[in-house]
C-alpha cells in the first residue's frame, strides 16, 4: 500500500461502478465524506469505466487486480455481486489495501470465515462492512437503551419488515439476479441483510432458528420471496422475523419486549420506549384480587406502572452511507473505532444460511450450523439452475 497523500485523505478505490458504486462516488465528490477522495474505479463494463472517468477524472481499470496493482488507492469498497465480496476483500488485504465490503459479507459462512481469518492476520489494515443502518441515530440510541439494561432482560423480539416490494421487472433486468448461482438467494441476501444485522446487533445472536420460507411464491424467481423465521435465544426467550417482496404497502415494525419494559419501532423512524417502574413479574406478584377485579372492570390505570418516551431523529438520505465511509476513513487515519467492523458481517450471513437450511430440511437449525451441509444444499440448487458454476 502506498502512503497516504499529503492531503491526509483516504484514496478510495470503487470496485463496481453500478448504482451503488456511482452513488458512493457522488457522495465523495460532493464533499459528504470530508476525509476521503476517489482514488480509482474498476469495472468490467467499458461504458461504465468511461462514465467514471468523465464524471470524476480518476484512473479507471478493467478489473480489481489491476486496480489493486495500480498504486492509486489506499482502500477499496466492493460494490459487486455478493459472491465476490470475500474474494475481493482478501485480495485487497493481501495487497496491503484497507477493505470495506458491501453487505452481505458473502453468501455462505465458509467464504466469509476465510475473509475474517485473513483479516485477523492483518490487524494493521482496516476491515469494515457497509452496515449503514448502524449509523442510523435511532437504532444507535435503541442499542444504548438495551445495552444499559433499561428494559431488562429480553424476553421476546419481533420484526416484520415487508417494505421491500419489488415488481417482476426488477428481477428480469439481470440474468444473475434472484438466482442461487448468481446472487445466492433472494430477500434474505439482497434486501433484508441490514435488518438481520440490526436484530442481532441490538438483541443478541440466537441459538437456533426454525423457518418456513417460500421460493418463487409471488414472483417468477428461484429464490426466496417470503420468509417467516422463529429464533430461540435460550432461557425461554424467542423472536420472530418476517420479510417479503410482494407486500405493496409493506410494514416495518420492530418490537423488543424486556422484563422491565418494551421498545416499539415504527417505520425505522419513531421508537416508543416503555420503562416499567419495577420488573413485570414483581408488578404481577404484588397485585391482589381487588387489583384483578379493577383490571377486568377497566378501573386499573396501567400508566401508574410505567413511563413512556418517544424517540425520533431526522436522518437525511445519504448521511448514513456517507457516515460509514467517513468512519472507515477515520479508522485508517487516526484509529477512530469502527461503527461496523468487517468481522461482524458473518453474523447475518450465518442467520440467513440457517434460515435457508431450516426451510430446506424442515428442521430447527443451530446457529453454529454444519457449513458443509449448507454448501452442499446450495450447490444442489445451483446445479439445478444449470447456469452458474458450483461453489
Amino acid at each position: 500500500m502506498s502512503s497516504l497523500p499529503v492531503t491526509g485523505k483516504v484514496r478510495l478505490g470503487i470496485i463496481g461502478y453500478g448504482a451503488q458504486g456511482s452513488m458512493y462516488a457522488t457522495f465523495i465528490a460532493d464533499g459528504l465524506v470530508p476525509n476521503m477522495v476517489i482514488g480509482a474505479v474498476a469495472d468490467t463494463d467499458p461504458a461504465k469505466r468511461e462514465q467514471a472517468a468523465d464524471q470524476h477524472g480518476v484512473p479507471v481499470y478493467p478489473d480489481y487486480p489491476s486496480l489493486l496493482a495500480g498504486g492509486d488507492v489506499d482502500a477499496v469498497i466492493t460494490t459487486v455481486p455478493h459472491y465476490l465480496h470475500p474474494e475481493i476483500g482478501i485480495a485487497a488485504l493481501k495487497a496491503g489495501v484497507h477493505a470495506l465490503v458491501e453487505k452481505p459479507a458473502g453468501v455462505y459462512t465458509r467464504q466469509v470465515a476465510e475473509l475474517n481469518a485473513y483479516a485477523a492476520q492483518r490487524p494493521e489494515l482496516t476491515f469494515g462492512i457497509m452496515f449503514n443502518q448502524r449509523n442510523n441515530p435511532l437504532y444507535r440510541r435503541i442499542k444504548e437503551i438495551v445495552d444499559a439494561g433499561e428494559i431488562g432482560a429480553i424476553r421476546r423480539t419481533s420484526w416484520i419488515i415487508t417494505t421491500w416490494w419489488r415488481p417482476q421487472g426488477y428481477y428480469d433486468q439481470s440474468a444473475w439476479r434472484a438466482t442461487w448461482g448468481g446472487e445466492g438467494g433472494g430477500v434474505l441476501v439482497n434486501q433484508a441483510p441490514h435488518q438481520l444485522d440490526l436484530w442481532q446487533w441490538i438483541c443478541g445472536i440466537p441459538q437456533s432458528v426454525y423457518a418456513k420460507v417460500a421460493y418463487g411464491f409471488r414472483r417468477d424467481i428461484a429464490v426466496e420471496d417470503e420468509v417467516t423465521a422463529v429464533v430461540d435465544y435460550g432461557n425461554g426467550a424467542t423472536g420472530t422475523f418476517v420479510t417479503a417482496v410482494h407486500d405493496l404497502v409493506g410494514t416495518d415494525r420492530f418490537e423488543i419486549l424486556g422484563d422491565k419494559g418494551k421498545i416499539v419501532v415504527d417505520g425505522s423512524k419513531t421508537a416508543t420506549v416503555t420503562r416499567l417502574v419495577r420488573d413485570e413479574r414483581e408488578l404481577s406478584d404484588s397485585m391482589g384480587m381487588d387489583d384483578v377485579r379493577k383490571l377486568f372492570m377497566g378501573q386499573l390505570d396501567p400508566t401508574t406502572m410505567y413511563s413512556q418516551e418517544t424517540i425520533e431523529f431526522d436522518s437525511a438520505w445519504g448521511t448514513q452511507h456517507s457516515g460509514v465511509l467517513e468512519n472507515f476513513a477515520a479508522n485508517i487515519l487516526d484509529g477512530t473505532p469502527l461503527l461496523a467492523p468487517g468481522s461482524d458481517g458473518i453474523n447475518g450471513v450465518r442467520l440467513a444460511n440457517a434460515i435457508h437450511l431450516s426451510s430446506w430440511t424442515g428442521e430447527e437449525v443451530a446457529l453454529d450450523l454444519d457449513e458443509d451441509r449448507y454448501l452442499s444444499e446450495l450447490n444442489d440448487r445451483i446445479r439445478a439452475e444449470g447456469t452458474f458454476p458450483e461453489r
